[in-house]
């Protein structure tokens, strides 16, 4: 049975045990099917993969028409800004903890492949946050993040940041840092910081005071369509980083433009599911479910 893709990238959690023999076997899954296969030229490398080509993740982008990513969450965070630009669908085997964006367990990836490479699958898009450091007006800095643009202080200190939306002022935030985060974002770090849960399909980014030093201060859910600027006022040796990954030091008097990426992260999913599934097992939220017939919402996952 042919499929509708013609090649595919893999890119795996190299530092993870039995990964070569998992990427291997995927591999063969693939080549079985008629797709040319390359491999991410780090993972490569480190698990000493060969047969195959070891491209860049911007060759990978312009050669291939789906990728394959093992691992968890961070893994697919560390490619996905990069194939993002080049409109490169995703599908993520889970190896991590919580997976909420490298869905497919390893038990059910033979299942899941094959029904992807055959069109039976759920499409879905995920915006990403384009952020830029100015200093004195002029740009130092630029990054792309999928989940969070944080900023902190480099010690456990206080920090003033000044925040503007489109130009108008929003406040001034006394706190131990900021989260500005997407709606994928808003299951990471801001959750853990007290923000909400944003759905994919909220067009929206979730701002949270990381131990705000004021007890009125709350998270708040600004549209995506502007510019969010937040000014370093004071703090200790602060920094931003963008999805954790990517991080610049900052000088008391610069900017931080942020706003949203004229391109999105494409994820396709095995047949059935659903978002809210996701949350129900990753939060642990079928504990004590009700029958299907009693909550409205489907059978239990």
């Amino acid at each position: 049975m042919t499929s509708r893709f013609r090649h595919a990238a893999l890119v795996g959690k190299y530092q993870s045990h039995g990964m070569r023999p998992l990427l291997e076997d995927i591999a063969h899954v693939l080549t079985r099917r008629g797709l040319e296969v390359s491999v991410e030229q780090a993972t490569a490398q480190a698990t000493g993969i060969t047969g195959y080509p070891a491209l860049t993740a911007d060759d990978l982008g312009r050669s291939c028409d789906l990728a394959i990513v093992v691992g968890g969450d961070g893994t697919m965070l560390g490619i996905a800004r990069h194939l993002a630009r080049y409109g490169v669908p995703m599908v993520g085997i889970n190896m991590g903890r919580l997976g909420f964006i490298t869905d497919v367990p390893v038990q059910q990836l033979h299942h899941a492949l094959n029904a992807v490479l055959s069109g039976d699958f759920e499409e879905e898009s995920r915006a990403m946050l384009q952020g830029r450091v100015l200093r004195g007006g002029e740009p130092i800095y630029e990054a792309v993040a999928m989940n969070d643009v944080v900023l902190r202080s480099g010690a456990t200190a206080m920090m003033e940041l000044r925040v503007a939306v489109d130009g108008q002022f929003v406040a001034n935030f006394r706190a131990d840092g900021l989260i500005l985060a997407s709606p994928t974002g808003s299951t990471a770090y801001a959750l853990s910081a007290g923000g909400p849960i944003l759905h994919p399909g909220v067009a929206g980014w979730l701002m949270v005071p990381i131990a705000s030093h004021m007890l009125s201060t709350r998270p708040i859910v600004l549209p995506d369509t502007g510019e969010v600027t937040i000014e370093v006022v004071s703090g200790r040796e602060p920094s931003v980083n963008f999805d954790m990954q990517s991080l610049a030091s900052l000088l008391h008097g610069d900017r931080i433009s942020v706003r949203r990426s004229a391109h999105r992260v494409r994820f396709l999913h095995p047949p059935g599911w659903n978002y809210y599934a996701t949350l129900r097992h990753k939060l642990h939220w079928n504990e004590g479910a009700m029958p299907a017939s009693h909550d409205g919402g489907g059978a239990p996952t």
